[in-house]
């Protein structure tokens, strides 16, 4: 991934901290273009300049955000459907032209749990995903979107199944934890150089502090803890588009 330019693609704000920070911004310092897709909350809500903030420091430009309603905050995008309820062919052409504007060599989401939660958002933004990565290289779908635009790969944040107990340790039992066989990882990201912009753009989302969500577990864990949490990142690398041949 190193020189690619990288869209994330998420469900709420401050899951491009949590889940990608530590890769936007190695690929920002690298001189890589990044941005971030946001799937839920709106514009004039009380997280948009927290995410404005968080993208900022990642160095990841301008929040670009679908304004669906969160699952479970139907306030967050009033006169908005949820993600979750909103027409799948809808959403999925509006990402699509996002990742045709953007023509990113390397889109990042959620993986098919949805993240260590399974939040229902998480699981329907990678499905979402998935669908628009390889649907931005067909020119005969959403020919409204913009210019076709195949993205070299699709990377999933994921958690193997052997950090869990160590998570586990540093944030506190949670009610599920959903990760993967070890060997199904196929990227693994010591993002420690950009571990305290990633921490800063956790913390930048303080009304997830002030509720005791997962950045107020940050908040309030010692240094050497947030490392543990926070420093390195896991990925599954899919391909979107066309097989290649077999051995190439």
């Amino acid at each position: 991934m190193t020189g690619a330019s990288v869209l994330g693609v998420f469900a709420h704000p401050d899951d491009e901290s949590l889940s990608a920070g530590g890769l936007l911004a190695r690929a920002s310092a690298a001189g890589a273009r990044t941005a971030v897709v946001t799937a839920t909350w709106s514009r004039n809500s009380i997280r948009a300049p927290e995410l404005a903030e968080a993208v900022r420091i990642l160095g990841a430009g301008e929040p670009r955000m679908l304004g669906y309603a969160d699952a479970l905050v139907p306030e967050s995008a009033p006169g908005s459907p949820r993600l979750l309820d909103a027409p799948l062919d809808e959403v999925v052409g509006r990402l699509v032209a996002h990742i045709r504007a953007f023509r990113p060599d390397v889109v990042v989401t959620h993986d098919a749990y949805g993240g260590m939660t399974g939040h229902p958002d998480h699981l329907h933004t990678y499905r979402v995903t998935v669908l628009a990565a390889e649907a931005a290289g067909l020119e005969k779908l959403y020919p409204e979107a913009g210019a076709p635009w195949q993205p070299r790969a699709l990377y999933l944040a994921t958690h193997p199944d052997s950090v869990v107990p160590a998570l586990r340790a540093a944030i506190g039992a949670r009610r599920a934890v959903y990760s993967v066989p070890d060997e199904q990882v196929t990227d693994r990201l010591d993002v420690t150089p950009w571990l305290e912009q990633k921490v800063a753009a956790v913390l930048a989302h303080r009304s997830e502090i002030d509720r005791g969500a997962v950045p107020g577990l940050v908040a309030a864990l010692p240094p050497e803890a947030r490392g543990a949490m926070l420093a390195t990142e896991w990925y599954i690398r899919c391909s979107p588009g066309p097989a290649t041949t077999a051995g190439a």
